[in-house]
């Protein structure tokens, strides 16, 4: 299966009908051990492909919508039982946008319940499982949406990012997944505000088809204060970005990680294959982040109650045990010091990366500190055998499978991660994090190790 762009060339040369391409991924999600896909409306993408106009960007193409992303008359659940009646009476902005772009909506995918957390293992939906190992997670928050593409059952899906969300399952299953900077794609039309770090997008097999998508998705909206305006040319930029001479340091663990041994090696080896093929300067600049794992976690409490509304706390026994925490300490425990706390890490963060960037273009690491984990959890507190808690306390243990990802929600940077290799047969994933409004600088990059070092459009075995 190829990706995405790829299949709209089809359907213009008539090769495969939209119909065609759509009845393929029906008979593999319903064929399916991953447990990706949660929703599908047969009937209304089915009406949608036979009418499809193909001369737009994503004619036909039949796609997966993470569960957090609403749809009209769709299941709007946010992952969680407490939900699992609701539907939605509206379209998200960005779902509104690839609608009016030809994508044939096919169903929803997994997530986490709220998006909490990174591994997509809820009570409404069990465990969904990485098509690189059944018994792996794919990551989270947008699991399902990460192994529905690498599984090959969709070619392209949305996704979220708020704290890793998109390059963290991307990672996990090999694929492209470009967090972009903070509001460069529209949420809404009811935009959570708080804790201005979540963004939107996609998870691809290709760069291309991420430049293609945000062509159709990118732009301000009245619905969202915090969008920014509309840039054009993404697809037709990709190849033609001049970054020769652009600085770059690798810096694996960010100083605040601790990251296996054969994923540092692999990113190390990739990052140095980057820097020559691109022509990048390495530089030598110390990059020692702080670690805000649970200011980041802490941050979100506020939302996630909005969320509840006054369902909580009897609801509280339906939530998942990561999830009902987060609400227990927003309730009782969450105070002017937490937010004291919250404010002081983003404000030094926030300074700290851009005291990098005045003096390098992109900052190279690891997306990922270990391969994927079990897919029902827990979240790993190991690192090659070492345990983090004995040796850093447990909240660094736990804080440390966002440790790479987190920094860039919280300033609003854009990063992307890039498939790199296996290590145990796993993916390994290479994260860049690029200036603010810098993305198409980042898929440049990207291209250059597609190009050069191409990845599996999908894991072994998925459907074709």
């Amino acid at each position: 299966m190829g990706d995405a762009c790829s299949l709209v060339d089809a359907f213009r040369a008539g090769s495969i009908s939209p119909t065609e391409a759509l009845e393929g991924s029906l008979t593999a999600i319903d064929a399916s051990e991953l447990n990706a896909v949660c929703f599908v409306d047969e009937e209304q993408a089915r009406s949608t492909a036979v009418s499809a106009d193909v001369s737009l960007p994503f004619g036909g193409v039949p796609m997966g919508v993470k569960e957090l992303d609403p749809v009209k008359g769709w299941p709007l659940t946010e992952a969680s039982v407490v939900f699992q009646d609701r539907k939605s009476d509206y379209d998200g902005t960005m779902t509104a946008r690839l609608k009016e772009a030809g994508a044939v909506l096919v169903g929803q995918t997994t997530a986490s319940e709220f998006g909490g957390i990174n591994c997509t293992y809820t009570r409404l939906h069990g465990a969904t499982s990485n098509p690189y190992h059944l018994e792996r997670t794919p990551g989270g928050s947008s699991g399902g949406s990460a192994a529905s593409v690498s599984g090959g059952l969709l070619p392209i899906c949305t996704g979220g990012d708020g704290g890793g969300s998109i390059r963290i399952p991307a990672g996990f299953t090999g694929l492209l997944g470009l967090k972009a900077t903070f509001g460069r794609i529209p949420k809404g039309p009811h935009t959570e505000i708080e804790p201005l770090t979540a963004v939107i997008g996609c998870l691809t097999r290709s760069v291309r088809d991420a430049a293609r998508w945000y062509d159709v998705c990118n732009g301000a909206s009245e619905y969202d204060p915090f969008s920014l305006p509309r840039v054009d040319g993404w697809e037709a930029g990709v190849g033609h970005q001049d970054v020769r001479g652009m600085r770059a340091v690798v810096s694996v663990d960010l100083g605040a990680a601790v990251v296996a041994a054969a994923v540092r090696d692999n990113v190390e080896d990739a990052a140095a294959a980057l820097i020559k093929d691109a022509g990048l300067e390495r530089v030598n600049v110390p990059v020692n982040l702080l670690r805000g794992g649970l200011e980041w976690a802490l941050a979100g409490t506020a939302s996630l109650l909005v969320g509840l509304g006054d369902l909580y706390p009897a609801c509280e026994s339906d939530l998942t045990p990561e999830i009902m925490l987060a609400a227990n300490i927003a309730t009782h425990h969450y105070n002017l010091e937490t937010a004291k706390n919250i404010e002081a890490f983003r404000r030094t963060i926030i300074v700290q990366t851009a005291e990098i960037f005045d003096q390098v273009d992109f900052i190279i690491c690891a997306t990922n500190p270990d391969v994927a984990f079990p897919a029902r959890g827990p979240m790993p507190t190991e690192v090659d055998g070492v345990n983090l808690v004995e040796q850093h306390g447990f909240e660094a243990a736990v804080g440390n499978n966002g440790a790479l990802t987190i920094p860039a929600n919280t300033t609003g940077n854009p990063a992307v991660a890039i498939p790199v290799g296996l290590v145990d047969g796993l993916p390994v994933s290479m994260q860049i994090i690029g200036r603010h409004h810098a993305e198409q600088l980042l898929l440049e990059l990207a291209r250059v190790v597609e190009l050069e070092r191409p990845w599996p459009l999908t894991a072994p075995g998925a459907p074709v």
